[in-house]
């Protein structure tokens, strides 16, 4: 017993150590945190670096501690911080240039063009940007491709040869283990549900991969093309041959610049600012300066305000969190800008590949309730598809990205079923009912005919409601819905021509047209959702403790763990999916 009791007071003793010890960090970054008005001094004579090598969200987001209010974030590295950052660095007298060193960039395509655009109009106003590499990966070339002068490694790699996607089928994989996807769909393009079906893609859609990566190659291209003035078809060439795969092949094509090391690269930047070989180059990550920069953005006061709502993620229903849209914080921050005097209009910028039929169908309420009060515009990110153009094609105007992924009007239904897991196992389940079709679902029994129809029915009503939902919303008739809709995917370009979409463009294009639509020509931004956090979540923020992620991914590696969480994911939809099919990797 005595030993019992060293043990318990041990283990109080370590507990209340560690909450001292965690109550007392927090008190400290309040203390530093409070020291200073601004987060990073900008020196003299400084180099903006950018380094993007951590997730890019659209929405950093802003989070509010239940109980800890004191602690409540409003984060400012998110896509369109970043992008105000390099905005207010062209007028910074105290930034001279960027570097975009070994970037390793975290970002979708559409992401990457809206930074590489910030990029142009920095350089535009006569400072310089310059990129180094050791190894450029497709995308950091896309990337790194507007700056002045590139520089690679002499033992470095480019990549450079088309995109390519790579999808897993998991029918034989059903079959041997007992385990299988119970699938109802609509739409010959609905590829979302074709890995449980079949063991091989579609005509229909490898079909529509092929056309939405060659739209998506086509303006990589075009863009590297002006910034290189290298031919669109000698991209092709050297993309096709592997003509940039050493360090030499690069610069004998023209992608790169100079074959350096990064001594030297530091050494030119150097040479640009005309500062001594002994003195400090000083360089300022992006994430600090985007806080910087948000402060001094900020101080601009305007009486106007236009809202920015940010739907971002799959959508599942329920309240919603960062990284998943649910109609609860979405519709509560339609609610807020709507009755809010000062919000003069609103643009909800989409990055989705949709999800829940009847989340999307309450946002798309809600935003119904407030077009009648207020303007409407939506901004199209990497992602508008499915649940995420459902929510979309009610706004007054739609703006996608010429690379953004989008369309995917199709519905489909999902149940898993483990019958012949089970009988493989031994194990056999019974049921007892009172009426006919009280058994709507087993786990353990495969759908009858009955239950088919009956689920087939409501995915019929669905598509019903999705397609004259876009009808209405895009002023297009039923017949015109149909011929661009069977859950088929389309680019921003292309949505362009068949009236998906109103115009190309990013986020400032459609705070320029909320602008117009309001009337109004100087105004604040006002970003939702406000997103709320537990104490579970900090301590795993803080690395007090592993999240099931973290311990699973170190177990069982990256690759198998990406596997395991798309088969969970989609077992754990809940009712009818309006669902692009978002494991679709570009690479």
């Amino acid at each position: 017993m005595s030993f019992l009791k060293r043990v318990l007071s041990t283990v109080t003793g370590i507990f209340v150590f560690l909450l001292i010890c965690f109550f007392g960090l927090i008190l400290l970054g309040m203390l530093i945190g409070s020291g200073s008005d601004d987060v990073v001094q900008v020196k003299p004579n400084s180099v903006l670096e950018l380094k993007l090598d951590f997730p890019i969200y659209d929405y950093a987001g802003k989070t509010e501690f239940t109980d800890y209010p004191f602690l409540n974030e409003d984060e400012k590295n998110g896509l369109f911080n970043i992008i105000d950052a390099i905005k207010y660095a062209e007028t910074d007298d105290k930034i001279k240039g960027i570097s975009i060193d070994n970037n390793f960039i975290n970002a979708g395509i559409s992401q990457t063009k809206a930074l590489r655009g910030a990029l142009n109009k920095f350089k535009a106003s006569g400072k310089f940007v310059v990129a180094y590499g050791d190894i450029y990966s497709q995308k950091d070339y896309y990337l790194s491709s507007v700056a002045d002068t590139i520089f690679i490694n002499p033992v470095g790699f480019l990549d450079f040869k088309g995109l390519y996607t790579e999808r897993l089928y998991f029918k034989d994989f059903q079959d041997k283990s007992g385990f299988k996807m119970e699938v109802v769909r609509l739409g010959k393009y609905k590829s979302a549900v074709e890995p449980y079906i079949a063991n091989e893609m579609s005509a229909e859609n490898r079909e529509q991969i092929l056309v939405y990566l060659n739209s998506l190659w086509n303006e990589i291209k075009q863009d590297i093309s002006l910034s290189r003035n290298i031919t669109t078809a000698r991209l092709n060439n050297i993309a096709d041959s592997l003509l940039a795969r050493t360090p030499q092949m690069a610069k004998t094509s023209n992608l790169i610049d100079k074959i350096a090391y990064h001594d030297e690269y530091v050494k030119g930047m150097k040479h640009a600012l005309k500062l001594k070989p002994n003195k400090d180059l000083n360089v300022i990550n992006v994430a600090d300066y985007s806080e910087y920069a948000s402060k001094k953005i900020n101080a601009n006061y305007s009486k106007n305000r236009i809202a920015v709502i940010y739907a971002e993620g799959d959508i599942m229903y329920g309240e919603g969190e960062k990284g998943i849209i649910g109609q609860g914080t979405i519709n509560k921050s339609l609610e807020k800008a709507r009755n809010d005097d000062k919000i003069k209009s609103i643009v909800i910028r989409v990055n989705s590949p949709g999800g829940s039929a009847l989340a999307s169908e309450l946002i798309w309420r809600e935003i119904e309730l407030t077009k009648k009060v207020k303007p409407v515009i939506v901004s199209m990110g990497d992602l508008a598809a499915s649940g995420g153009y459902y929510i979309a094609s009610n706004a007054d105007k739609i703006i996608a990205e010429p690379t953004t992924i989008t369309g995917s009007i199709g519905v489909f239904g999902m149940l898993p079923n483990g019958k012949n897991l089970a009988d493989n196992i031994g194990i056999n389940a019974e049921q007892v009912a009172t009426n006919k079709n009280a058994v709507t679902y087993s786990f353990f029994e495969p759908l009858n005919d009955n239950q088919r129809e009956f689920i087939k029915e409501g995915i019929l009503d669905i598509y019903d409601l999705f397609s004259r939902r876009v009808a209405e919303g895009r002023n297009l008739s039923r017949e015109q819905v149909e011929n661009i809709a069977q859950g088929r995917v389309w680019t921003g370009t292309d949505a362009l021509k068949n009236g998906l979409v109103d115009e190309l463009g990013g986020l400032d294009l459609a705070l320029q047209r909320a602008a117009e639509a309001a009337e109004i020509q100087e105004y604040q931004i006002r970003e939702f959702p406000v997103f709320e956090k537990s104490l579970e979540k900090m301590l795993q923020d803080l690395g007090i403790a592993k999240t099931k992620e973290t311990i699973m991914t170190e177990e069982l590696g990256e690759e198998n763990y990406k596997m395991l969480k798309e088969l969970k994911r989609l077992s754990q939809k809940k009712g009818v999916q309006l669902l692009f099919p978002f494991s679709t990797e570009i690479k």
